[in-house]
C-alpha cells in the first residue's frame, strides 16, 4: 500500500514539474500565441497560399537585400533574392536571382532568406528563437496584421550584426 501512495505522489509531482516548467519556457508566450492564432486564421483563409518578404542588411553596409517566398496550397513554389541599395563589388549575377520550385535553396552561401514556409516560421519561433536563455535578449513583434514581423534574439554583449532570427516585411494572400 505504501509503495502505491509513494508512486502516486512521485507522478503527481513530475506532473506539476513538467507542466509548470514548460511555460515559462518562452519569451514573449501571450504575444505569440495570439500572433500564431491570427496566424492559422490567415492560413485557412488563404487556402494557404501566400508571399512574404524577409528583409536583411548590415549595419557596415549602405545596402541592403530583401528574399521574397511564395507558397501555394502550403507548398514553397519560389524564392526571389534582390539585393537593394548600391552594392558594389557584387558580380552582377548575383544582384538578383529567383528560384522556382524545383530550385529551391540552389543558391547557396548567398545573404538569400531561407525558404520556409510560415508554418515552419512559428515553429522555429517557438522552438529556437523566443526560447529563454540566459545572456540574450529576446525581440518578437507582430506588426503584419497580427502576423509575425520580427522574432528572434541577440547575445547581450554582441555589438556588430548580432540579430538570430527574421525580418518579415510584409505578409500577403495570393
Amino acid at each position: 500500500m505504501k509503495n502505491k501512495i509513494y508512486c502516486m505522489a512521485l507522478l503527481f509531482i513530475s506532473s506539476l514539474i513538467i507542466s509548470c516548467s514548460s511555460d515559462d519556457d518562452l519569451s514573449y508566450k501571450n504575444d505569440f500565441q495570439s500572433s500564431h492564432a491570427t496566424w492559422l486564421n490567415f492560413k485557412e483563409s488563404s487556402n494557404n497560399s501566400y508571399k512574404y518578404v524577409v528583409a536583411g542588411g548590415s549595419v557596415f553596409a549602405t545596402y541592403g537585400w530583401q528574399t521574397t517566398i511564395t507558397v501555394s496550397n502550403g507548398k514553397i513554389v519560389s524564392r526571389n533574392f534582390k539585393y537593394l541599395g548600391n552594392p558594389a563589388n557584387i558580380p552582377a549575377e548575383q544582384l538578383e536571382w529567383t528560384e522556382n520550385e524545383s530550385e529551391i535553396n540552389s543558391h547557396q552561401n548567398s545573404n538569400a532568406a531561407d525558404a520556409l514556409t510560415l508554418d515552419e516560421i512559428y515553429s522555429k519561433a517557438q522552438n529556437e528563437w523566443l526560447v529563454k536563455r540566459k545572456n540574450v535578449t529576446n525581440y518578437f513583434e507582430a506588426k503584419n496584421d497580427g502576423l509575425i514581423s520580427t522574432c528572434g534574439y541577440v547575445e547581450k554583449g554582441c555589438v556588430d550584426d548580432c540579430f538570430a532570427g527574421i525580418t518579415i516585411k510584409s505578409i500577403q494572400s495570393l
